[in-house]
């Protein structure tokens, strides 16, 4: 890679983008859920174990399953989305090592201890959801990311006898409402060095 993207995919990818509160009614076919995730699961991760799991809600069925373990705050304007995926990180991710790194036999070993495993699930399922951002803002969605919901309660109703936890949770669509003026961000003075 030697050359920059064009100012107008920067823009779209992280300028002019922002978190949306209302949606414009639609529905958004399977094949955009499917094309999302065929360009997110292409992001870094450690050893290549891609320990993230995704849960599209995009029915009324599932939309009702959610609702009551999203904050006030966001169940209206989460639920009106056309999609709302459940960002998780499977904690035996590491079973699919011979499948993901099969060049080194020995790699699912290195996460037997159990905390560093839920650490690795951890930052590398989040690492997964900022890159499902950047591909939903790449294919012209607009994204509203937000962790208040109730986890265990989520667990409980989506990934209940599994190992998958939840992390957190992005609604997906077009957006319909004004964003309100960008808030400031930290200059590169107070949070970063170089050294």
């Amino acid at each position: 890679m030697t050359t920059s993207l064009p100012t107008e995919a920067l823009d779209q990818l992280f300028r002019t983008a922002r978190s949306r509160n209302d949606w414009k009614p639609e529905t958004l076919p399977e094949s955009t859920w499917r094309v999302l995730y065929d360009l997110l699961k292409f992001g870094p991760t450690s050893a290549n174990l891609s320990p993230a799991r995704f849960v599209f809600v995009t029915t009324d069925e599932g939309k009702a399953r959610l609702a009551p373990f999203l904050s006030e705050g966001n169940r209206t304007k989460s639920l009106k989305a056309p999609g709302v995926v459940i960002i998780g990180h499977d904690l035996a991710f590491a079973e699919k090592a011979p499948e993901l790194f099969p060049h080194a036999p020995g790699v699912k070993d290195w996460f037997a201890n159990p905390v560093v495993a839920e650490l690795t699930a951890f930052r590398n399922g989040s690492l997964q959801g900022a890159y499902l951002i950047l591909a939903a803002r790449a294919l012209g969605l607009d994204v509203g990311p937000m962790s208040g919901f109730d986890n265990a309660g989520v667990d409980a109703a989506f990934f209940a006898g599994s190992t998958i936890r939840s992390n957190f949770i992005c609604a997906l669509g077009h957006g319909a409402d004004e964003p309100f003026p960008r808030l400031p961000r930290l200059a590169f003075e107070t949070a970063c060095q170089i050294v």
